[in-house]
């Protein structure tokens, strides 16, 4: 294709396995040239989600008693341990080509944080990475015992505060086959941080986790964000946003190439 864009979709909050099944329709248009590059950004229905690296500890009440409190439990085929969905929480899953990134995909995750840290920057959130941690953190050092050595810092937006107070704000856990992305970043905007207390979120003991609704001391607006989240995506992989609707995807898929 010669023109370079990201097609936008924002299916609403939908239950994980339909997310699954929507993200493998796109990947499958995607790989066969019919749609170009293709951002989902969405909510989920309560749930947790196991990725290929999660060990039974991580989910320690057991499955039936997450189920009993109405959060489901999935498997999920990208990288990472558990993590929790749910209302509020904004979900981004970027279907994209890597042969247009050199097949890079430690670039591909360094451009998702990117994004992530620059639409929180814009919210008023500074946020950072660390090194040997997944996903995106507040301001402060890493949450890791006293006494041991830390990862190495990247702050973004404002200066590091001591004492181990940063929190996670942002997961990230993604998944290729045969060159297309699929899976991606989730960010806490409004959702409720409960869930999360009753796992070890991504396999790390010490975290605690933060929203932007936290940071702010008031909810926000996740309609707002989402934007933020596209023109950012857009900006740093060098894409051109349009909104498209599941129809047009599925017209295109059908188009004779």
């Amino acid at each position: 294709m010669s023109e370079r864009r990201l097609w936008v979709l924002k299916p609403g909050t939908i239950s994980y396995a339909d997310g699954l099944a929507l993200q493998a329709e796109i990947a499958d248009a995607r790989r066969s040239d019919s749609v170009p590059d293709v951002l989902l950004l969405l909510e989920h229905w309560p749930v947790y989600t196991k990725g290929r690296r999660t060990e039974a500890s991580e989910l320690g009440m057991g499955e039936d008693w997450y189920r009993m409190q109405g959060i489901e439990v999935c498997e999920a085929d990208r990288g990472g341990g558990v993590t929790y969905h749910g209302p509020g929480q904004l979900v981004g899953y970027p279907i994209i080509d890597l042969a247009h990134y050199d097949s890079d995909v430690r670039a591909h995750v360094a451009r998702i944080e990117q994004t992530m840290l620059a639409a929180l920057r814009d919210h008023s959130v500074p946020a950072q990475v660390f090194e040997g941690l997944t996903g995106v953190w507040t301001a402060g050092e890493p949450p890791i015992p006293s006494g041991e050595p830390g990862p190495q810092k990247q702050a973004v937006g404002a200066a590091a505060l001591p004492g181990g107070e940063a929190r996670k704000i942002g997961s990230i856990g993604i998944h290729v086959s045969r060159g297309i992305t699929t899976h991606g970043l989730a960010i806490n905007v409004n959702n409720d941080l409960q869930p999360f207390e009753w796992i070890v979120p991504c396999g790390i003991e010490a975290v605690r986790m933060s929203s932007l609704a936290r940071e702010h001391g008031a909810e926000q607006d996740l309609d707002a964000f989402a934007e933020t989240i596209v023109g950012r995506f857009g900006e740093i992989y060098g894409l051109a946003p349009a909104p498209v609707g599941i129809d047009a995807i599925r017209a295109a898929s059908r188009r004779p190439g």
